[in-house]
């Protein structure tokens, strides 16, 4: 037990800036900036301090905290991090610190929209440091639902125009509107949650011990058949969070509808939720599962990397590009965790991470440029460099770590995923792999000559650039992505104490 409970502050620190902004700051709109500046902040100091102070030596899970919460079911409120689950919270701090700067203009109910992001950020937290099964998905739910209302009330309509034989569904739906966008995701990501639920209480049925402790999980032994299904469950369930195809579609409408704040947690952090839960309790605690569905788990990692690749270069709207971008990012992300090889469970751990920063990068400047320009058409826009460089410049150095230019984080991880696909059971993988960072510098490269680099639009004048507050998100992550791309080892380091662990379970 550490005697500061330094995972607890982390994670109840931004709930309780929370109740503070909705209990003292009404119609006190600096007061509210201020409050969740100042909860998230605390969150981040906490997150780096762990993060530099994890003992690599001893490994395993380390800040243990535990209070028992229902004894006669095994219910506790247990937390703990390793090298994988401290990473991820270095993530969430950097992405909801970023992400209060980044929507440090918005004026429209601001006491009810920082109040509702750091609920949900508490959520993201709590699951990447529990350790009882139970409260992980209580955990879970707190940072999905509150998406429905931060997309419903603040997020904005796309145009979208009804072609073909379907174009009356479309009509019929509201496709493209943010009310549509904000129920599809909730329906989505409730529908998975159905498929974890089920999974957990397999487990904790199967596993003999009355408990939900990932830990004492992790020490019974199921039977492969009930690892199979689990698996299974698991990874439907979190991978609809994770954007695996053809469960997709949710997040590319979620993303373009999201404010920008929202759209960065979004893509950066919530996406990563359903990703490491298929490495973390399906990899982790269903070795046999993990190894009969691997094949299936890659495959559709291929196809996500192409297809999303191939559907970001059809987009002409800016944030569709960066949503489809993400769908084919998380593809390497699994694909990684598939592999099953040391270097390619390293490289999807940091893949998270590094297409976390990117992406929630890619949002801010979005937001950025549409509150300036009010326009997201790609091939309107040209010629945004000259009146915004310091916009340019971020968004350039985004665009080269999405294809992963050697010296920025988006290269480490995808090398360390292709070096796994090559040393994994099916070497095949390799081909999609790599085809998909092709297209990726097609779309990425296009896109950025188009808006910043090309001919100067005459439709729009008296462009600024970013100011004040809205640098301190774009240093930041630009910060983040060069130096960890510059020094891997400090994050592949401590992943690579929990991978190792997991691989022994696999080949035991």
């Amino acid at each position: 037990m550490t005697p500061v409970p330094v995972l607890s502050i982390i994670t109840w620190a931004p709930f309780g800036g929370a109740l503070l902004i909705m209990f003292t700051a009404r119609h006190r709109p600096l007061a509210v900036r201020l409050i969740a500046a100042v909860s998230t902040g605390i969150s981040t100091a906490c997150s780096l301090w762990i993060f530099f102070t994890y003992d690599r030596d001893a490994a395993g899970f380390q800040f243990y905290e535990k209070l028992s919460l229902v004894p006669p079911l095994g219910i506790a409120y247990e937390l703990g991090v390793d090298g994988m689950s401290l990473l991820m919270v270095l993530l969430t701090s950097v992405i909801i610190l970023a992400g209060v700067f980044a929507s440090w203009t918005l004026t429209v109910r601001s006491q009810e929209f920082y109040a509702l992001l750091l609920a949900l950020v508490t959520g993201v937290y709590g699951v990447f440091v529990s350790l009882d099964l139970f409260i992980l998905f209580l955990f879970y739910e707190l940072a999905v639902l509150p998406m429905y209302l931060l997309i419903g009330i603040w997020g904005s309509t796309a145009e979208v125009r009804p072609r073909g034989i379907f174009a009356w569904a479309y009509r019929a739906t509201g496709v493209g509107t943010k009310e549509y966008a904000a129920m599809k995701l909730t329906l989505y990501l409730l529908f998975g949650s159905a498929f974890i639920l089920v999974g957990i209480f397999a487990l904790y049925v199967n596993g003999g011990n009355a408990s939900f402790s990932f830990l004492e999980a992790e020490a019974a032994g199921f039977d492969p058949i009930v690892q199979r299904w689990v698996f299974l469950a698991f990874y439907v369930g979190f991978g609809i969070l994770a954007g695996i195809w053809p469960l997709h579609t949710w997040s590319p409408d979620g993303h373009a509808s999201a404010p920008t704040a929202v759209s960065m947690l979004h893509a950066g952090v919530l996406m990563k939720l359903g990703a490491y839960g298929v490495v973390r309790l399906g990899i982790g605690l269903l070795p046999d599962g993990a190894i009969e569905w691997a094949f299936l788990v890659g495959t559709i990692a291929c196809i996500n990397i192409v297809y999303g690749a191939l559907a970001a270069m059809a987009q002409t709207d800016l944030k569709y590009v960066i949503a489809y971008s993400s769908v084919s990012h998380m593809g390497f992300v699994m694909l990684g965790a598939a592999t099953l090889t040391e270097p390619g469970l390293d490289g999807s751990v940091f893949q998270m991470f590094a297409h976390g920063i990117m992406t929630g990068l890619f949002f801010a400047l979005v937001g950025l440029v549409y509150e300036k320009a009010h326009s997201r058409e790609i091939f309107r826009m040209g010629g945004f460099g000259r009146t915004m460089p310091g916009i340019a410049t971020a968004f350039t150095i985004a665009g080269l770590s999405s294809l992963g230019l050697p010296a920025t984080a988006g290269f480490v991880g995808e090398f360390l995923t292709f070096l796994g696909a090559w040393r994994s059971a099916h070497p095949w993988w390799l081909v999609p792999a790599v085809a998909g960072t092709l297209l990726t510098a097609v779309y990425i490269l296009r896109v950025t000559r188009q808006i910043f680099w090309g001919p100067e639009s005459r439709e729009f004048h008296r462009l600024s650039d970013a100011s004040g507050p809205e640098w301190v998100a774009l240093a930041i992550l630009s910060f983040v992505l060069v130096v960890f791309g510059m020094l891997p080892a400090v994050a592949v380091g401590p992943v690579d104490t929990a991978v190792v662990p997991l691989l022994l379970r696999l080949i035991r």
